[in-house]
This record gives structure tokens, sequence and C-alpha cells, in this order.
């Protein structure tokens, strides 16, 4: 090791971050100090913060340089899916099983995980954003789920956007919104889910720590959440053909227990915090130094459970290389590669709306005046000729798919910003909404496998023409869903479709 460069020479990715990264992004800290130190080799920049280069990844002959993929990517088939095997789980065990489409229920899990990154992204860069209104929807969201995507563990997708709640909202701050009566007030679900959260930043701080010490990766610093929050952690489940449970059904999850002094530096100088009954110090599964297991049966344990994750990686390192998964960062687990001449679906920001107001325009017999509720501070202005085809009634409160990264643009002199997206058929005598599934957040992107790049800029979509190069393939399919190119479009709830099931239609 040589200043704060870490070589390791079998290294599967390289990843350079900027030297306050701790503290300007704590969750990619975090993955960075959890990435096996012999697989990766971590570069930090001491520029100042203005002179910082980007974050960059390299793996193989692909250079990412977008935060969310390279997130994924370092939890999933970047490092051979190192990060989402057992204990940690940061992409809910979904990574490998999606592999060349295995899983469709992996698949579909983590577009959810990619969709949800990208909510993440638009509380944390959007100062004016609704937290509030926010946390009223993801407790109804939550109420029959434990996290935001199926997973036995919080993922990567509840970390970030955990992270990006509190970067608005902290502390009594926050306490006092769910206290409240206003939107936010008695959101239990929410609270269990924060409380489920910073337990589990706790427990992977523990690890980080002590891995920055050896690695010289930036120390994350996490955000003050729920005041008198108490830490619990995930459930355990038994199905019977476990090889690992000791002392009478405790499962040991880590092989070493932390050290005081490492639990200090998370809770405070004197290490009074995270202590068993026994008064022993508290590792990451939960085991205690005084639990009644001894050193034999730890190391036995521990080895096993070690040839079991050797096993694991080599039959990976035979069936998943590196590669670029539609911007590297495996969201929807499909393989379609994106072109670097020619655009894909990724350019496009679609989102889930909901029209909050609908009137008549003055002066057009077609068009229909919406507010649109995106998932931004305010809602979006945006026209739409609809009125041959819905009742204006039949235009309030409708949940639609909203295309975002268009210029903003007069329409019969109102400023339309955005396109309310719809399948029609060919002669365009036939028009009905395309509609996200039921439970889909406000504000969530829609995602399709193996596209999974970030959107292009306003700009750039007008001047380069990208949406009229992708809008022929934006079809539905026979069964009336949303597709590019025979790619499905997904939210985290399910499959996107037309309202009343057109087959083969346009989309747009």
């Amino acid at each position: 090791m040589t200043g704060a460069n870490v070589v390791a020479r079998s290294a599967l990715a390289s990843i350079t971050v900027p030297s306050l990264i701790g503290s300007s992004d704590p969750l990619v800290a975090l993955v960075v100090a959890l990435c096996p130190p012999y697989q990766t080799k971590v570069v930090i920049t001491k520029k100042s913060k203005k002179n910082d280069p980007p974050l960059s990844l390299t793996v193989g002959p692909d250079v990412l340089h977008q935060r969310n993929s390279i997130l994924r990517s370092l939890c999933g088939s970047g490092l051979h899916h190192a990060l989402d095997d057992a204990p940690l789980l940061l992409l809910g065990g979904h990574s490998a099983r999606s592999t060349g489409g295995a899983s469709p229920i992996s698949a579909l899990a983590l577009a959810g995980i990619s969709s949800w990154m990208s909510l993440a992204s638009s509380v944390r860069e959007d100062d004016g954003y609704d937290v509030p209104t926010l946390l009223y929807q993801l407790d109804a969201y939550l109420a029959s789920r434990s996290f935001v995507v199926p997973s036995p563990s919080p993922t990567l997708a509840d970390l970030d956007l955990y992270l990006a709640i509190l970067s608005r909202v902290s502390g009594n701050e926050l306490e006092n919104i769910l206290m409240g009566s206003g939107p936010g007030g008695g959101s239990v679900n929410v609270r269990r889910w924060l409380g489920q959260c910073g337990s589990t930043l706790e427990d992977l701080m523990i690890v980080a720590i002590e891995n920055s010490e050896h690695s010289g990766a930036p120390v994350p610093v996490i955000p003050e959440g729920l005041p008198h929050s108490t830490a619990h952690t995930s459930p355990t489940f038994y199905y019977g053909d476990e090889d690992d449970i000791e002392d009478g059904g405790a499962v040991v999850v880590s092989t070493k227990v932390a050290s005081a002094a490492t639990i200090a530096k998370i809770k405070g100088e004197d290490g009074s915090a995270e202590r068993g009954s026994g008064g022993d110090t508290v590792g990451v599964g939960g085991a205690t130094a005084g639990d009644g297991i001894t050193d034999d049966q730890r190391t036995a344990s521990a080895e096993k459970r070690a040839k079991k994750s050797a096993d694991k990686a080599n039959k990976a390192k035979g069936q998943a290389k590196p590669k670029n998964e539609g911007g590297g960062g495996g969201g929807g687990g499909g393989t379609a590669p994106e072109s670097s001449s020619q655009p894909t679906i990724s350019a496009l920001d679609i989102r889930v709306g909901r029209i909050v107001k609908a009137w008549e325009h003055e002066s057009s017999e077609k068009l229909y005046c919406e507010e649109v509720d995106v998932g931004e501070s305010t809602p979006r202005k945006i026209a739409s000729g609809l009125r041959s085809f819905y009742k204006l009634d039949e235009m309030q409160n409708r949940t639609v798919l909203v295309l975002c990264n268009l210029k903003a643009r007069n329409l019969g002199g109102f400023p339309s910003h955005g396109m309310v997206l719809c399948a029609s058929n060919d002669d365009h005598t036939c028009v009905e909404f395309a509609i996200p599934p039921d439970g889909s957040v406000v504000g969530e992107r829609v995602r399709f496998d193996g596209y999974d790049g970030e959107p292009e800029a306003e700009n750039k979509i007008a001047k380069k023409k990208i949406f009229e190069a992708i809008a022929p393939d934006l079809r539905t399919d026979d069964s009336g869903d949303v597709v590019w190119r025979g790619t499905k479009g997904y939210t985290s709830s399910g499959v996107c479709r037309a309202v009343n099931g057109m087959a083969n239609a346009h989309v747009s």
C-alpha cells in the first residue's frame, strides 16, 4: 500500500473515490469499505472537493461514472456477487439468480432496486422535495412489505432511500413529522423500516470501520436517524436443513466478534453501547463473546461456511463474467447491451405520475391542461391532446406514465413540460393511458431489463432527436404490456401496461 492507494494484484475492479466521499455520500463510502480488499483496488484522491475527479469504477474493459450504476455493479456481478451473499445481501440475494434471465422474480427485484435508487437520487438532489408526503406514500407501500423489494434484509435501495431521507430531515425533525398530524404522521410502517435500516447500517459500519483500517477506504459518516430508536436485528427463519445451528439454535452469522474499540468508534468512546446481556460485545450477526459457543465450535463453523463461500465463488467465476449490463448497474438483471452509437430506452426519463388537476385548454378543442405530480417539489404543467378520448372527470387523480426529460414548450400558449404517455392504434382513432401497476410510487422511474443507464439531459434529447429515434420501438405487446424492443417496462410493483389492454399499439 502506498499512501492512500490500496493495490490488490488479484483485483477484479478498480474504483476511484474523492477523499470527502465519507461525508458527502456515505452509502458510496460504505459499499467501498465493504468490498473484499483482495478483489478491489481503491484509489482515494487527495485534492480539494472542488477539484476532485468524478467517481469512477473500472471492471474489465468497462469504465462507469454514474453513481447508482457503480453501486449496483460493486454489489452484483462486478465482484462476482460477493456483496450480495449472506450475511450482506445488498441486492437481496437476487444478483446471481438473475444471471442470464434464470429467475424472472429476481430480475424484477433488481429492476425495483434500480427504480428506488432513482427515487432516492431525486430526494437528495431536489432541495424542495416533499419528504412528509413521501413518508406517507411509503408507509402505505410498506404496510404489506418488510423492505422496498423482496429481500430478507434491507437492500442497497432501502439504505439509499433511508440516507436520502436523512439528508433532508433527520433526528428530532424526522421524529416530529412521524408524530405530527400532517402528511407522514402516524406512519408506523415507515417507523419500523427506518429503525431496521438504521440498525443494519450500524452492523455494516462495524465491518466498514475494521476494513478501512486495512484498506485506507474513507470511513462513512452516517447522519442521525430517529432519536431513541431501539436497534433490532432482522428475523431469522429456520427451515430444518441448516448445518450452522449451534448452542441450541443460535445461528452465528459473523465469523468474528467486533472489538470493543470498533464499537466505540460507532457508538461513542466509552464503548458502552451494543452489549449483550452478559456485558460482552455484540458482533455483526448478533452473537456475543459470552453466548456459550466455544472457540472450537466457532472455528469449525467458520471453516464450514468459508468452504461453502469458496465453492459458490468458484462456481460464479465460471458462469458470470463482468460485463456492461446496460450501464453496469445490473438493474433489471437484463443482458442486452447498450450501443454507444445508438440511443436506447434508458435515455428516457419515464416516471410514475399522478394528475392532481386537469382543465380544458381555453383556446384548443383538443387539449387538456394538467398539473402532474412526478415526485418533484411542485407538479409539472403538461398539455395533452386527450379531449377526444377522455371526459374531464376521467382525467382527475389519474395515475399515469410521464416522459419527464423533454424540454418545456408552449402548446397553444400553455407552457407544457413533459408528456403523458398513451397507447394508440395506427390511425390514432383509439387512445388510452399507459399506466404503472397498482402500488407504484409517484416519482418512481420505469425501468427496462438490460437498459440501466441514466436518462439524458433535456437539451440533448431535443438536439439529438433521441425521443424520435427511440419512440418507434416503444409499444405494447400482445398482452397490452408496455415494451421497448420486446423488453417490458417495470416499476418496483410490476409491469406497466395500457389501461384497457390495447395490444400492439404505439406508446407516445
